[in-house]
C-alpha cells in the first residue's frame, strides 16, 4: 500500500454499530443493562432500560443528533454526499468497511486511526454495564480491522472507572491483538491524571507496547440550556465549543508533571483532535514553572522535552499551529480529518491540506498529513 496521506482522527460511533452488538454479545447477567435501538418520537434510538440516551440510530456526530439542514455548514457538506439519507435507509457506511473505504477514498484519505465510542460510558451511567459494553465494542472493534489491516488502525476503548478493570481490558487487548492503540475513555468526573491511582494503568499501557490516547471532550461538564433564552443558549454553546480542545491542556500537564513519560520512557501518548496553536504557550509555561518553583518534581529534563520525546497532538484545521511548527516540532503532529463529524472536513481534507500546508516543504507536510502516523501506527509502505 502507498500512503501518501492517514488521518490520524477519525471515529467510530455507538450509534452506527450494528443495532444488536451489545445485547447479542453481553454476558447473561449484563444483557438487560445494555443499549439496545428501538422506536423512540424521532425515529429509531439508541436507549438502555434504564433511561440512557445515546442518540439517533445512524444519528449525526457521536451523540447522534438530528441532521437539520442549514444549521451546521460541514454537517450540510457532508449530507451532500448522502450520509445522512443513507443512514435513514438503514445504510451504515461508517461501520461497513467496504462502504467504509469509499468514503475514504473519495477523500484521498489511504489509512486511518479510529477513536472508539465516545460519551458512551458517561452516558450509560453504570460502571459495570460501561465495562461490558467496552469489551464488547473491543472485540468488534478489532474484526473489523482486520477486514483492511493495511487501512484501519482501531483504538481499543479502556475503562477508566476501576482501575483493574483497565489493567484487565489493556493486558486482554493487547494479548488478543487486532488494535493500534488504546484511548482512555474520559468523562467530568474521572479520577485526575496526576493521581497515583492510575499507576497500576501506566504500567499495564508501558507492558503493551501500544500508544494510549486521550480524546478532546470539552470541560466534561454536561449543562442543560434548554431554560435559557435562545441567545444566551448560543452564547453558551458557542463558548464551549470553541475552547473545547483547551481542556485538552491538563492532559498533557498532568501526564508530564506526574512523572509518568520519566518514568515510562516508552509510553508514546497522543492528545487527539486537540488542536496546537495553544501547546506552545503551554510547553514554555511547564518549563517556566518547573525551573522557578517546582524543580522537586520528579523530572530529569524540562517538560517540554517529554513533549518533543513522547507526545503528539492531531489536529484538522489549524493555521495558527502550522506557524508555530518550530516551536511545536514537526515530528510530534498528525493531521486528522475527523470524520464523520460534523466539526470534521471531510470530504474536503486535500482542499483544506493544501490550503494550510502547501507553502511548506514537501518532507515537511509528508510528515505531518503521513509519515508520523504511518510510524506510530505500522502502516508500512
Amino acid at each position: 500500500m502507498k500512503y501518501d496521506v492517514i488521518s490520524a482522527d477519525c471515529h467510530i460511533d455507538l450509534i452506527w454499530l450494528p443495532p444488536n452488538l451489545f445485547t447479542e454479545s453481553a454476558s447473561a447477567a449484563l444483557k438487560d443493562r445494555m443499549p439496545y435501538v428501538t422506536d423512540g418520537p424521532r425515529g429509531k434510538e439508541w436507549v438502555t432500560k434504564s433511561g440512557a440516551s445515546f442518540g439517533l440510530m445512524n444519528g449525526m456526530g457521536s451523540a447522534g443528533r438530528l441532521y437539520e439542514p442549514g444549521k451546521i455548514h460541514r454537517s450540510d457538506r457532508m449530507a451532500s454526499e448522502g450520509i445522512y439519507d443513507d443512514g435513514k435507509k438503514g445504510i451504515r457506511r461508517m461501520t461497513d468497511p467496504e462502504l467504509r473505504l469509499k468514503d475514504q477514498d473519495r477523500d484521498g484519505i489511504q489509512a486511518e486511526v479510529l477513536y472508539g465510542i465516545l460519551g458512551a460510558t458517561s452516558r450509560i451511567n453504570d460502571d459495570e454495564a460501561a465495562g461490558e459494553m467496552l469489551r464488547i465494542y473491543n472485540e468488534w472493534l478489532a474484526d473489523f480491522c482486520n477486514t483492511h489491516p493495511d487501512r484501519f488502525a482501531g483504538l481499543a476503548c479502556i475503562p477508566n472507572h476501576d482501575i483493574d478493570a483497565a489493567v484487565g481490558e489493556i493486558e486482554r487487548v493487547a494479548r488478543r491483538g487486532g488494535v493500534r492503540g488504546l484511548e482512555i475513555s474520559r468523562r467530568g468526573d474521572m479520577t485526575p491524571l496526576w493521581d497515583p491511582w492510575w499507576n497500576p494503568m501506566w504500567d499495564a499501557v508501558a507492558a503493551s507496547g501500544l500508544p494510549v490516547h486521550f480524546h478532546t471532550i470539552g470541560s466534561g461538564v454536561r449543562r442543560d440550556f434548554t431554560k435559557l433564552a435562545p441567545k444566551v443558549a448560543l452564547a453558551a454553546r458557542a463558548a464551549g465549543i470553541t475552547s473545547f480542545q483547551m481542556y485538552m491542556s491538563e492532559v498533557l500537564l498532568s501526564v508530564i508533571f506526574s512523572g509518568v513519560l520519566e518514568h515510562h520512557p516508552g509510553i508514546k501518548l497522543v492528545i487527539g483532535e486537540a488542536g496546537t496553536g495553544w501547546i506552545p504557550y503551554i510547553l514554555q509555561r511547564m518549563d517556566a514553572e518547573w525551573e522557578d518553583q517546582f524543580r522537586e518534581l520528579d523530572l530529569k529534563m524540562p517538560p517540554s522535552e517529554y513533549w518533543r520525546r513522547q507526545c503528539y497532538a492531531t489536529y484538522q484545521s489549524d493555521p495558527i499551529g502550522v506557524k508555530l511548527l518550530d516551536e511545536l516540532g514537526e515530528d510530534n503532529i498528525m493531521w486528522g480529518s475527523d470524520f464523520p463529524h460534523p466539526d470534521g472536513v471531510w470530504p474536503d481534507s486535500q482542499e483544506y491540506i493544501q490550503r494550510e500546508l502547501g507553502h511548506l516543504p514537501a518532507a515537511t507536510r509528508k510528515k505531518i498529513v503521513c509519515d508520523n502516523a504511518a510510524k506510530l501506527y505500522r502502516f508500512v509502505n
